[in-house]
């Protein structure tokens, strides 16, 4: 990540960190196993890293989406917003735990159409949401319908998107440099 808003600020320690900041990396490191560096960052102000651990689980549990789709959401929102930590993270996940198509994760990566049309209308969706603001045209909505998805999963996208804007505006103001662990899905 090239540009950098906040200089002076350093990641957290969870070796030395106290109070809340201690509390929120605990829960952290329970959830992912490791403290991402995106967490050291956002854990400077506490209550962005819970909501953020928060938000992201619930989406996880809550969504009603598949694991494969959970991603496509993800990747596609960190990609529009131009979030390469992001990207590189959920592309991991997306091809190691997620288990997304190949072809599938290789086209959000590269802005190119994706080739399953109803992850391709998933994408679309969660990118209309952030483009628009929370206000996707009807015939992006009625795609998203009628290729079998609720209105409640639009709702469940916005929750996705809030995340994401947490992760997505935290690192491009850190300029969160990549963890060894998503080395290898690095974008841009």
């Amino acid at each position: 990540m090239a540009n950098k808003i906040i200089h002076h600020i350093p990641p957290v320690d969870h070796a030395t960190a106290q109070g809340k900041q201690k509390e929120v990396l605990d829960v952290a490191l329970k959830q992912v196993g490791f403290i991402p560096n995106m967490y050291a960052n956002m854990a400077n102000a506490p209550g962005v890293l819970s909501t953020y651990l928060h938000g992201y689980d619930l989406f996880r549990k809550e969504s009603g989406l598949s694991p494969a789709e959970q991603e496509v959401v993800f990747l596609s929102i960190s990609q529009y917003n131009g979030c390469t930590y992001c990207t590189a993270a959920h592309s991991m996940i997306a091809d190691k735990m997620s288990h997304v198509p190949k072809d599938v994760l290789q086209a959000i990566r590269a802005r190119e159409p994706i080739p399953d049309a109803k992850l391709a209308v998933l994408a679309a969706m969660a990118v209309e949401m952030v483009a628009k603001h929370g206000q996707p045209s009807p015939d992006v909505v009625k795609r998203f319908l009628d290729a079998g998805y609720r209105e409640r999963d639009l709702l469940y996208i916005v929750l996705a998107a809030a995340v994401k804007t947490l992760s997505n505006y935290s690192n491009q103001a850190f300029g969160t440099e990549l963890d060894e662990a998503f080395s290898a899905y690095r974008v841009g």
